[in-house]
Order: C-alpha cells, then structure tokens, then sequence
C-alpha cells in the first residue's frame, strides 16, 4: 500500500496532515498514525508499521495490529491509500 498519487503529506509539530489534492479534503494523523503512513509511503507494508509502533509505544501486538488495520482500512476507504 502506498498514497494514491495527488495525496500530500506534511509532517506538523503534533503529527501530519494528509492532503488529497483532487478533493480538498484533508485529515490529520497522529503521531501514531504519522508512524503507520510513513511506514507505508515508504513501501514497507503493515508489518513494517506495526513492528515501528512496538518499538515507539508501550502497547502489544494485537492492538498495534488492530490499530494499523483499523487506520489503513479508513485511509483506503478514504481513497487515500492505494494497493
């Protein structure tokens, strides 16, 4: 997965915004999800994702998972992810 083409990210003191530029619309992410959307703009995958909020947060395993499902899965239905 990785940001559609036309989907900007800034990196801001609180964590990073998401542009899409087609729509105007925008969403703002948390360190967390700053961490999740690096992750995978980089091309590195979920795994990738949930392994860097393992070693950044105090949390375990299912819940990095289910996090990271949880964020992508709206990302994509957002259109701002790609497969």
């Amino acid at each position: 997965m990785k940001l559609r083409q036309g989907v900007a990210m800034t990196t801001t003191e609180y964590g990073a915004v998401l542009l899409d530029e087609r729509s105007g619309s925008y969403w703002q992410l948390n360190e967390c999800g700053t961490i999740v959307v690096e992750a995978l703009a980089q091309g590195r995958g979920r795994d990738a994702a949930v392994e860097r909020l393992l070693e950044e947060y105090d949390v375990g395993r299912a819940e990095a998972e289910a996090d990271v499902a949880e964020l992508t899965g709206r990302l994509v239905e957002a259109e701002l992810l790609a497969p």
